[in-house]
């Protein structure tokens, strides 16, 4: 070493601790969605599978031809977000919903959810869910029919009328269920928690397992790629606030564990909640963002029309993160605040 070269480097942060890119995080969410993709085409066959690949192949075609039609490893549609984003969009939706309304709200989740505000980490919704409101408001009979988990003896078996033609009114035979959120909230019938956790229970592509959902989200949070607090805060505050109601009348209103198990509250709080660009970036913000989501989803659930409202939940919070992102900004180290009448 010559005397000439500098013995002591000062620069300033942020410091790149690892060579992490876009396409590296989305490849790693897609990883942690495996198992949980897996579980869902075991316990719903083929319908399932169609489901996944054409809302993935439809949201990076979609992202393809908007925005240039060069090779796939050199387009925005190549990173992994575009295929995420309908992967997501599929683990919300019943098995038997028709592939034509599962690619329209695909397009819908790409074009109005993410290329609308500009691409990708521009977005102030989460684009899964809003691909999933819009068939929600859309198809409310075909996006609320459940069809039960019959295994993987039946694989080849469709769970609806998946191939019905595009604006014909899908026909559905005599095998459709509640899911245990409906059975609890219209019959007053609760469902074991341990069906529940291993997802033997009927509902949308991502209530089939709890258990692999949360062991998705443990490798995540390893990794680097999770903000914990949002689903930690989330599932506190579930908790919190269902075993308040529970206390206050066990009749009427279950227990923290029903409500932190059943529904989409796992996905929606391990894999949407936390997309980066649409919570806030606070410890803070995380934390009331966090615990937003909670409430609601509660207030949604026992006191609403539905009986479902992560969805809504995280909506409404992805509406309220700039707020929050201004409002716990922390301050400029070593920054004095002016005295009183300064200017």
């Amino acid at each position: 070493m010559s005397n000439s070269e500098p013995r002591l480097v000062i620069a300033t942060p942020p410091f790149a601790k690892r060579p992490v890119n876009t396409p590296g995080v989305m490849r790693h969410v897609i990883y942690a969605l495996v198992p949980a993709m897996i579980a869902a085409v075991i316990n719903f066959g083929i319908s399932a599978l169609l489901l996944i690949l054409v809302c993935a192949l439809t949201c990076m075609l979609a992202e393809w031809l908007t925005t240039g039609r060069g090779p796939l490893s050199q387009s925005p549609a190549g990173d992994g977000s575009a295929a995420l984003t309908g992967i997501l969009l599929a683990m919300t939706l019943p098995p038997g919903l028709p592939l034509w309304m599962a690619a329209l709200g695909s397009l819908v989740a790409i074009f109005f959810g993410k290329l609308l505000f500009g691409g990708l980490g521009q977005n102030i919704f989460n684009p899964s869910l809003t691909g999933r409101a819009f068939l929600q408001a859309t198809f409310p009979v075909a996006i609320t029919t459940w069809v039960p988990n019959m295994g993987i003896a039946d694989f080849m078996t469709l769970r609806g009328d998946t191939f019905a033609l595009p604006f014909l009114r899908p026909v559905y035979d005599g095998l459709t269920t509640a899911t245990p959120l409906a059975r609890m909230k219209f019959e007053g019938l609760p469902t074991e928690w341990t069906d529940m956790l291993f997802g033997t229970v009927a509902g949308s592509l991502g209530e089939t397992s709890a258990v692999l959902l949360l062991l998705g989200g443990v490798y995540l949070a390893w990794r680097g790629f999770l903000n914990w607090r949002v689903p930690t805060g989330i599932f506190l505050t579930v908790a919190i606030f269902a075993s308040a109601l529970h206390f206050s009348n066990p009749e009427v209103y279950p227990d923290a564990v029903h409500h932190l198990l059943a529904g989409g509250l796992v996905l929606g709080a391990v894999f949407m909640a936390t997309d980066p660009v649409s919570s806030p970036l606070t410890p803070l913000g995380s934390w009331i963002f966090a615990a937003g989501i909670g409430v609601l989803v509660i207030l949604i659930r026992q006191f609403g029309g539905l009986p479902e409202g992560v969805m809504y939940a995280i909506l409404l919070m992805n509406a309220a993160t700039p707020l929050i992102d201004n409002l716990t900004q922390p301050g400029i180290y070593g920054a004095v605040k002016p005295a009183k009448g300064e200017k």
